[in-house]
């Protein structure tokens, strides 16, 4: 069976999400990096920690968040531990697992990076649609996530 041929309107609602999404990261790495500070994923990682209750998510669950491998994540956190932003906890009810959590240097450094994240966003993402064209995106994007879970 051949599957539906695709319009040029949905090549380029494809092709412009994936450009937007990249441009966006981009320029918010290099606002971070221009301030001397860590890049986007080491706020990935300490957000989705303070986030939790108690600060602290098992490795494997951090990496389905972030969407990084089990040893990418393995190496993140080894250099976030390095840097005392996390500290490494292990898990009771199982001996091979670990958890990460956050530090009071990390919560700090979340504070830090999140004006340059919010004002790098703003500009570059978020500044070129009204309210309502926002909150469509949100809702499409929320639709398109559901169907491929």
């Amino acid at each position: 069976m051949t599957a539906k041929k695709l319009t040029d309107a949905e090549i380029g609602a494809w092709a412009g999400t994936i450009r937007a999404v990249r441009a966006a990261l981009e320029n918010v790495e290099a606002a971070l990096k221009a301030r001397g500070l860590p890049p986007l994923a080491w706020y990935d990682v300490l957000i989705e920690l303070r986030r939790e209750p108690a600060g602290r998510l098992r490795l494997s669950d951090i990496g389905e968040r972030v969407l990084l491998s089990r040893s990418n994540v393995t190496r993140l956190i080894d250099r976030l531990e390095t840097q005392d932003l996390v500290a490494r906890e292990a898990c009771a009810d199982d001996a091979r697992g670990a958890f990460a959590v956050i530090t009071p240097k990390g919560r700090s450094l979340m504070r830090r990076m999140w004006p340059v994240y919010h004002d790098t966003l703003r500009a570059c993402f978020l500044d070129h649609l009204d309210e309502r064209e926002t909150a469509r995106l949100a809702e499409l994007m929320r639709r398109i996530v559901a169907a491929n879970r």
